[in-house]
């Protein structure tokens, strides 16, 4: 086991980490289990997977959360410090503009249908037209708790629609509403550079809730306690979500401002939650169609 020498967590990370008494703890595990490099286990399960979620930030500085799909092998892992992703431009999707040569992008591989999932960050090198490799800057693994089981298909669909909407309407509501999963993307800047990541969020269907001014409220419940998502909002105050609608291919992206409260008295009310945040969507986009995987719930 590799066991690192600097800190992997920032000043976001670790004041919430010290909000709970776990800094101390968190420094011992961070230093062994966020590595420079991919892992072999690591490195094939990239490369079996045919999709690929994505955090990007575009030139304004907007965090943006996309899914990205491929036969298996459209992410090959040639060694430990790099991942090469074919990623073909999609001009509809929002998160595009911060796929740019040099940039520092985030990446959740996740298996529904396993409930694997493994995380990596770094920065993109473009080595031809919808070609990259990643140099790796950190990679860990994640437990598989709140993702739900879903078995996955291959569809021939023609992308739909694609609508920047004022708010969120009823079908936007209706999505978030039925939702047990969403994807968030977050970033921090500091000394080193731009650390971008990207999560996935699970609990009860409606877990999400949203208010009558279109401000979401998020619960966030007991995990790994590495904070990587709610350091860097902690930090910046911004977060990219993505919704899927796992039937029909419906992908709800937006972007905006977002407030942690740490206080668990505020939560109390969100069963299971140790605290909680609250997003305020500033750029909405609705892509009809826009993956050719559908997903069906197990269970």
């Amino acid at each position: 086991m590799d066991t690192r020498q600097d800190s992997p967590w920032h000043d976001g990370e670790r004041a919430i980490q010290r909000s709970i008494g776990a800094q101390e703890r968190m420094e011992e595990i961070g230093r062994k289990v966020v590595r420079p490099y991919m892992p072999d286990q690591h490195r094939d399960f990239f490369a079996q997977l045919p999709f690929v979620v994505l955090g990007t930030v575009d030139d304004s500085g907007a965090p943006w959360a996309t899914l990205r799909t491929g036969a298996p092998g459209f992410m090959t892992s040639p060694e430990s410090g790099t991942l090469r992703l074919a990623l073909p431009a999609v001009p509809s999707d929002p998160a595009e503009a911060g796929l740019d040569d040099g940039a520092a992008v985030g990446l959740l591989g996740i298996e529904l249908h396993t409930r694997r999932r493994n995380r990596v960050n770094g920065n993109l090198r473009r080595m031809a037209p919808g070609a990259y490799s990643l140099t790796v800057g950190e990679s860990f693994g994640n437990c598989p708790q709140y993702i739900h089981l879903r078995d996955f298909e291959w569809v021939e669909e023609a992308p739909g629609a694609v609508t920047e909407l004022a708010a969120l309407d009823d079908r936007a509501l209706a999505l978030i509403a039925h939702a047990g999963t969403f994807f968030v993307a977050s970033h921090a800047d500091g000394a080193a550079g731009r650390k971008v990541d990207v999560s996935h969020r699970g609990g009860p269907a409606g877990f999400v809730q949203v208010g009558a001014d279109g401000v979401l409220t998020v619960p966030d419940y007991a995990g790994n306690r590495f904070f990587n998502t709610l350091g860097n909002m902690l930090l910046n105050g911004r977060a990219g979500l993505l919704f899927v609608d796992f039937e029909h291919g419906h992908l709800l992206q937006m972007t905006g401002e977002v407030e942690v409260v740490l206080d668990g008295a505020a939560a109390a009310g969100l069963a299971g939650a140790e605290r909680l945040w609250r997003f305020r969507p500033r750029r909405i986009v609705w892509r009809e169609k826009a993956i050719a995987l559908r997903w069906c719930r197990r269970g």
